[in-house]
């Protein structure tokens, strides 16, 4: 079965391993969530449990949004998202109970904005020569080709880099705080602190060592 759960990206720490070394871990806030309504294959065409995380102000959701959340019968959420065959029950709330730590999880988020940058940061481009008056450090040089004459579809070029959809797989669940919400997981996950990510099960079968 299927699982996963809405969580908040706190920042990066490090925690000791057994043996005295240590590791580089992401503190998430692991729900709690609740369960705002549910896909079903007859009606939808695939099964899906509707995941509600935070609070939000009344003010700020439209009326559909807040009849959602009135039929449910659980108070307005900040953040809505699906989790694909995933079992659960309207108004059920979802802790971080439900991983176990030496878990392999896939985090997805996204990732920090950077605006727009030139094609040296945004693609790794090499720079130009540097010497003798040449103003052609950082340009992009020639970007079509003498027989085609057009510039092909896809070309590298310069452009709003970042604030995209990533997901980091095979993340190891180090330590599981139900009482406080915490979930700790080795290595980095897309977006800033405070963003908002979707801890799910990992589609890995074999576990990474």
């Amino acid at each position: 079965m299927a699982k996963g759960l809405l969580a908040r990206k706190l920042g990066m720490t490090q925690v000791f391993n057994p043996d005295g070394t240590t590791a580089a871990v992401t503190v998430l806030e692991a729900g709690p969530c609740r369960v705002l309504g549910l896909r079903t294959p007859e009606k939808d065409g695939y099964a899906a449990a509707r995941l509600v995380f935070g609070t939000a102000q009344r003010r700020r959701l439209t009326k559909p949004r807040a009849g959602e959340f009135r039929k449910a019968g659980i108070e307005p959420g900040l953040k809505v998202a699906e989790v694909r065959d995933f079992e659960a029950q309207v108004g059920q709330e979802i802790t971080c109970a439900i991983f176990s730590e030496g878990e392999l999880v896939d985090v997805a988020g996204t990732s920090k904005g950077k605006g727009f940058q030139g094609m040296v940061r945004r693609w790794g481009f090499g720079r130009g020569p540097e010497t003798h008056g040449s103003m052609n450090v950082r340009k992009p040089g020639s970007i079509g080709a003498t027989d085609a004459a057009r510039v092909f579809k896809g070309l590298h070029m310069a452009g709003h880099m970042g604030a995209v959809r990533r997901t980091v797989q095979a993340l190891r669940v180090l330590k599981v705080d139900p009482e406080r919400n915490l979930l700790l997981v080795h290595g980095s996950v897309p977006g800033p602190r405070g963003g908002i990510v979707m801890v799910r099960g990992s589609v890995k079968q074999k576990a990474k060592k």
